[in-house]
């Protein structure tokens, strides 16, 4: 009888399981002519406990996503477009369009979500939310070393006026 060992958790892991999901979403919000930064803008927006200016959901997608702020920006100004958002004073709102959309993918992508997850044991589930977050944990302190350090390498690296 031959047995296959379990795979390994790795960052190769980890991503195949990210995209593979993420795919998943992306078919649902690909019908209603949403992208995934899109949706997690607006979700950022929906879920705010205060009325966000542009520049706080900028922040907030960065640190849900960790991309660059300008496609941060494109996916607010898409969702002003869409009438997903919008302008209050210095805030951007969530239109009732834009909860209406974000019910609507939810509701479509539970039952994707629901087999994909069913039949995974709970302690199977614990540990590996333990896992990802002591992670996430610690990616989230490299890319804050590596944020921190860019400044300093990027003037080591300038050529001098003298040059």
């Amino acid at each position: 009888m031959t047995t296959t060992a379990s795979p390994v958790a790795d960052a190769r892991m980890l991503g195949l399981a990210h995209y593979a999901a993420r795919g998943l979403l992306e078919h649902l919000l690909a019908r209603h002519g949403a992208t995934f930064l899109e949706q997690i803008a607006l979700r950022t927006a929906v879920t705010a406990e205060a009325p966000q200016t542009p520049d706080g959901l900028v922040a907030r997608i960065r640190t849900a996503v960790k991309g660059d702020p300008a496609d941060a920006r494109a996916a607010l100004d898409a969702l002003l477009a869409k009438d997903l958002l919008a302008a209050d004073g210095p805030h951007l709102l969530p239109t009732d369009t834009g909860r209406s959309l974000l019910a609507t993918v939810g509701a479509e992508i539970a039952p994707v979500s629901a087999r994909v997850w069913d039949d995974i044991p709970a302690e199977d589930l614990a540990a590996a939310g333990r896992v990802l977050a002591l992670v996430t944990a610690r990616a989230d302190r490299e890319l804050a070393t590596l944020e921190n350090a860019a400044p300093e390498n990027a003037a080591a690296q300038s050529p001098s006026p003298e040059s």
